[in-house]
């Protein structure tokens, strides 16, 4: 966006059409792009360069506003197979995006509309011309806050009310976000991971039968675990241990989802007792991973900055390999609160944070990061496998 020159007045700045108004009243300006309106959220910063379609309709951003710290987000368009969540609604995902740069016209043979317009079309509102990386900078030093992010064409914003709209959101603290973000009913999956020239493919002869919890699952998700030879049955987030054992699974997965653990893990965690102790074999990813947590009885934090992003260093602790990883959670299990009969297998190499962990049993075992990727790198593909080999492992038993 440019200063414009008129006869009357010389040059004159561009008026801002968005506003992005955080909880402690500091007010960002920039011009808005996507839909009008306004939304409420928390703000997160992402470092990943590649994948932001996949980033913003990945369930587990859910209630977040998303800044991008890198510039050129927009320039290879949006398509339809680039989608994560497996919900319908399509305004599941963030609710809004901060961008430093205007949104260009797109450059990739895959693109079939703008993001400015797949924006809209979602409900979702942004906003650029802001210094992304002094945002992220804001918020590794204060934490991320709450925020309301507004878009008016007029420019018109009543900034007092924005404020203290801003101040009266609720903490991510204590929300279960699960709800608006879980499958509705029963559904099955066997479509397996995107190749060039093929698009998508089909599982037609699987060996195991894996039931999956949806906290709000990712596509690639379940594309890996159809690949990795299973039909996957993908059930709501209150499923009970009975109607989950009554579809005789080989294996369940615990997904990963949005919102404080220890809401979701209210209803939860007495499902997954319940699956440990008839020692069905387990597998969670992100919130999955926190709700395994939960259920051995330990506890989770909030995080003052989150991990989100696609270039997350993470260090197998049984193998002593490093992993470079794609990561997107505001929690973490409290490593020093796992009971005994549960090992720390991954930790994060920026922090220390857990990122995996195991039943000395060897039936569960669940990582913090996302080894599905979409985006980011595939180093942890080999966790579908370990899965695979758990549920092989119990039926020879």
């Amino acid at each position: 966006m440019h200063a414009t020159e008129t006869p009357s007045s010389g040059w004159e700045e561009p008026r801002a059409t968005a506003v992005l108004v955080l909880a402690d009243g500091t007010v960002i300006k920039g011009f808005g792009l996507g839909a009008t309106g306004e939304a409420s959220g928390e703000v997160c910063f992402n470092t990943a360069m590649t994948g932001y379609q996949e980033i913003l309709t990945d369930p587990s951003y859910s209630g977040q506003i998303i800044t991008f710290t890198f510039p050129h987000i927009g320039n290879v368009g949006v398509n339809d197979e680039d989608i994560e969540s497996v919900n319908a609604a399509s305004s599941i995902g963030a609710c809004a995006v901060v961008l430093a740069a205007d949104i260009t016209t797109p450059s990739n043979w895959r693109a079939t509309r703008n993001l400015d317009s797949w924006l809209k079309s979602r409900n979702v509102i942004g906003i650029s011309g802001v210094d992304t990386r002094a945002l992220a900078a804001l918020i590794r030093s204060k934490g991320m806050p709450n925020a309301i992010i507004a878009h008016e064409p007029s420019g018109n914003f009543n900034l007092k009310a924005l404020e203290s709209k801003a101040k009266n959101l609720p903490s991510m603290d204590g929300l279960d976000l699960v709800p608006g973000v879980t499958s509705t009913q029963r559904l099955d999956w066997d479509q397996t991971t995107w190749t060039l020239g093929e698009g998508y493919g089909k599982q037609e002869n699987p060996n195991y039968h894996v039931v999956a919890i949806d906290y709000g699952v990712k596509r690639n998700i379940l594309r890996l675990i159809a690949n990795a030879g299973c039909k996957v049955t993908v059930v709501p987030a209150t499923t009970s241990a009975e109607d989950i054992l009554a579809l005789k699974p080989d294996g369940v997965f615990l997904s990963n989802g949005p919102g404080d653990p220890a809401a979701t893990g209210q209803y939860a965690v007495p499902v997954i007792r319940t699956l440990i102790a008839k020692k069905v074999p387990l597998f969670g990813i992100c919130l999955g991973h926190q709700m395994l947590g939960l259920a051995v009885g330990a506890s989770t934090t909030k995080m003052h900055q989150g991990h989100h992003g696609a270039n997350h260093p993470v260090k197998d602790k049984i193998t002593g390999k490093v992993e470079i990883t794609s990561m997107n959670h505001g929690f973490a299990v409290d490593a020093s609160t796992l009971p005994e009969n549960v090992v720390e297998t991954h930790v994060s190499l920026f922090d220390g944070t857990n990122c995996g962990i195991a039943l000395t049993d060897g039936m569960a075992f669940s990582v913090q990061h996302h080894p599905e990727a979409s985006p980011g790198p595939q180093d942890s593909h080999y966790l579908f496998d370990r899965f695979v080999e758990l549920m092989a492992k119990s039926k020879a038993a």
